[in-house]
């Protein structure tokens, strides 16, 4: 274990930050922990308090009601063949990828921008991480050639490799085409690469048109799903891991070690989570409604950034933006900015707006690169007046001036902090 460097986690430490400058008073606009604003789906509340009273200690992998909701769940939503016994529930999806890189003895592959904890975990488990910095031009995409090229100049085409693909994503919301994730999984089979697909977001994807890289890579994929995103539910912590027949081994080595650990997802919990993954009409007009109101905020907000000069691409689901601020490098350099955290941290203290630095996400420091939250909105409001339109009927004009006013207020005040 290599505990040395490690500070808290990026997306908790600015969440305390802001917290914090709120005590003293200050108006704090928090962009920065990518937790869901919405409430969650009132007959997953009644399942919770159903089952209250589950007080027995549960089998390591899982409730096997649970682990059968999961595998339907993915069936159904993903069109991929899982099976009960191979779903590994865990508490939160972060905990199960630390255990699968625990087990993983071999080279984690990395997007980048990533996912704050990605990286950190590999590190404290001293595995060797691979960085493949994608681009602004590519939408920060991960592409099929740069795989190849990263894979193919190794010269060993069958070293231990892991790759963490996570879409619709955490920094930017951007996912990918199946044509895309098609190519990626072509390659990843070439040189034998087993792929963590990260799709706690999938349910967000605002066109309700995600696809599964396990579609096209299905005996080496393992997908990453849980409640925490698109259930709301983070702070229950339940994540899920589904897994191909041929990598059940890992499922068993990951199962053995939670039993020395966290021994089993807590009872109630897991009981309502069958309700959850399970969906029906209800959660599938929540999740509609959901959708509606995060997408037509990501425009507004895109809007406002692109206009001030702010380089920012739409995203395709989930509830974040990653922009670029490279335009006004000289101006910002004249104010001795010169990287993305002391941008962020300036930007905090001058106008109370809460966003993380690019390098949190594994970007180059001296780009000027940053990640927004945009849930900075009381998401059970919005929810309710959104329950009044009909589902086939857009928003009206000034929804998000409405309901979501504080984020919109952040993005002016972002901009205009930008190029004063």
């Amino acid at each position: 274990m290599n505990l040395r460097g490690i500070g808290q986690s990026a997306t908790l430490a600015i969440n305390e930050r802001s917290k914090a400058l709120r005590r003293e008073g200050r108006k704090i606009y928090g962009m920065g922990l990518g937790q869901s604003p919405f409430p969650i789906p009132q007959s997953v509340v009644d399942s919770l308090k159903m089952h209250a009273h589950e007080k027995d200690y549960l089998h390591v992998q899982g409730l096997p009601a649970l682990r059968t909701a999961v595998a339907e769940f993915h069936i159904r939503k993903d069109m991929v063949d899982i099976h009960p016994d191979n779903v590994l529930i865990g508490p939160g999806s972060k905990e199960l990828m630390f255990l699968l890189q625990l087990v993983f003895y071999g080279e984690i592959l990395l997007p980048s921008p990533s996912w704050v904890s990605y990286h950190p975990q590999a590190h404290i488990l001293g595995r060797p991480v691979k960085f493949i910095h994608t681009t602004f031009e590519n939408k920060w995409r991960l592409t099929a050639r740069q795989l190849f090229e990263t894979c193919a100049a190794d010269r060993d085409d069958h070293r231990p490799r892991l790759i963490i693909l996570n879409y619709p994503s955490n920094p930017d919301g951007g996912s990918y085409t199946s044509e895309e994730l098609e190519e990626i999984a072509h390659i990843a089979r070439q040189f034998n690469i087993i792929l963590l697909s990260d799709e706690i977001y999938g349910q967000l994807h605002f066109a309700g048109e995600h696809v599964s890289v396990a579609r096209f890579y299905p005996e080496g994929t393992i997908i990453s799903s849980g409640l925490s995103k698109w259930c709301g539910a983070g702070g229950w912590r339940l994540g899920t891991f589904s897994f191909p027949p041929h990598l059940k081994w890992i499922l068993e080595a990951m199962a053995a070690a939670a039993s020395e650990t966290y021994t089993s997802v807590s009872a109630p919990i897991q009981y309502a989570a069958i309700r959850a993954f399970k969906c029906g009409i209800n959660i599938e007009r929540y999740l509609w409604r959901v959708r509606k109101i995060l997408q037509r905020l990501a425009e507004d907000c895109v809007a406002i950034l692109q206009a001030g000069g702010i380089r920012v691409h739409m995203p395709d689901g989930a509830f974040y933006l990653f922009i670029d601020c490279g335009p006004m490098q000289e101006q910002l350099a004249a104010r001795n900015i010169l990287n993305s955290r002391d941008m962020c941290e300036q930007l905090l203290q001058d106008t109370g707006v809460a966003i993380l630095p690019g390098s949190a996400f594994n970007r180059p420091a001296f780009e000027l690169t940053a990640r927004i939250a945009t849930v900075n909105f009381d998401g059970a409001k919005a929810l309710a007046k959104c329950e009044t339109i009909p589902l086939d009927q857009p928003l009206p004009d000034n929804f998000t001036e409405m309901y979501c006013k504080e984020v919109l207020e952040g993005m002016r005040r972002l901009v205009k902090w930008v190029v004063q």
